[in-house]
């Protein structure tokens, strides 16, 4: 059954690649998640992981969002930890946070990392893909992500995903070429996995870099940036577009639009006026509204909204927050976003 009679895969796809567009998609940052009663009804009887690791389960949180905020993009449900488990890494999700077994502190520790086949050993990731794409039909895009190389690799190092991310940084001083072995092999397991989810269907892919802000411009350019190089340049074949999302985004612009991405994510920190500046009109932008903005009344939210989309006059943009929804966002403010992001354009022209 169609979800939607709208074609937003094609408004989507049009402003990933700077064409003009009737309104800008909308779309939000971890959308599937605990805020929505309909995602904390399937928790309530399945672990994280299994979810996860379900196709069905995972399809149906993945879901949610498009039925109850009619958000324009699907991203599949997963975690971005999954690489590191399918690389030799034990994984946990406890309450407590995402913990990782034995943490790669030594080069003998990255050699001990394996390749892994991502048809055979995530398959339950495509399958999901798969299945969403038979639920929502041809008319809606389906993001599929992983993270980008130097943030998988401070959770690699440091175990887990809460706390600082000092072990990583240090290593990263002390041994860097330990470092860059970690983010080739990183880099080239993710080009397989992505490759695998576009395969099942996924029109759009996104990186994830929560920590790139924590590198100075040196480090971004010798260390992060030729890993996600890597990545895009491995998928370059795939006409799909790429997204780049990376909190702490002003400093790395000029290099974040090297790195082959068609789409820059930017946190709320960032101007999106001064990002277009910095980047040119051949790259689009995707944000950047601040997370805590949704926690106020609708009239903010819809301002907002309105604002980042001025910023950017509405072409090559695609709506979204600057970083993940808070888990404490009313249902109705996520909607009255997605709704101002769709009637924004519409209004600026009465």
């Amino acid at each position: 059954m169609m979800l939607s009679a709208e074609n937003t895969k094609e408004l989507f796809l049009r402003a990933c690649r700077c064409e003009p567009t009737e309104r800008v998609p909308v779309w939000i940052m971890r959308q599937a998640g605990r805020y929505l009663p309909e995602y904390q009804a399937v928790r309530a009887h399945h672990t994280f992981l299994e979810i996860c690791k379900t196709p069905e389960l995972a399809a149906e949180v993945s879901i949610q969002p498009h039925r109850v905020l009619g958000v324009d993009a699907i991203i599949v449900f997963s975690d971005i930890l999954i690489v590191a488990e399918a690389m030799g890494m034990p994984l946990d999700v406890p309450d407590s946070g995402p913990v990782l077994g034995n943490p790669v502190r030594d080069a003998a520790a990255v050699r001990a990392l394996r390749d892994f086949d991502p048809e055979r050993e995530t398959r339950f990731l495509g399958d999901a893909i798969r299945t969403i794409c038979k639920e929502a039909g041809p008319s809606v895009p389906v993001i599929g992500f992983a993270a980008a190389p130097w943030t998988l690799a401070c959770y690699m190092i440091e175990g887990r995903t809460r706390g600082d991310i000092s072990r990583a940084k240090q290593m990263l001083r002390d041994e860097p070429g330990v470092v860059r072995d970690l983010l080739a092999r990183i880099a080239h397991a993710t080009t397989a996995y992505l490759q695998m989810q576009i395969a099942a269907g996924a029109s759009v892919v996104q990186l994830f870099d929560t920590w790139a802000g924590e590198l100075t411009q040196t480090e971004y350019d010798s260390v992060e940036l030729p890993a996600i190089q890597q990545i895009l340049q491995g998928l370059s074949g795939a006409g799909v577009p790429k997204i780049l999302y990376t909190k702490g985004s002003a400093r790395h612009l000029e290099s974040m639009a090297k790195s082959g991405a068609g789409v820059l994510s930017v946190d709320w920190n960032t101007d999106l006026s001064e990002a277009r500046r910095r980047t040119g009109p051949r790259i689009a932008l995707q944000g950047n509204v601040d997370p805590s903005k949704l926690l106020g009344p609708a009239e903010e939210i819809r301002r907002a909204a309105r604002e980042a989309i001025e910023k950017t006059g509405g072409t090559g943009h695609v709506l979204n927050l600057g970083h993940g929804i808070l888990p404490t966002t009313p249902v109705e403010s996520a909607r009255a976003f997605v709704e101002a992001g769709k009637n924004a354009m519409a209004a600026a022209r009465r």
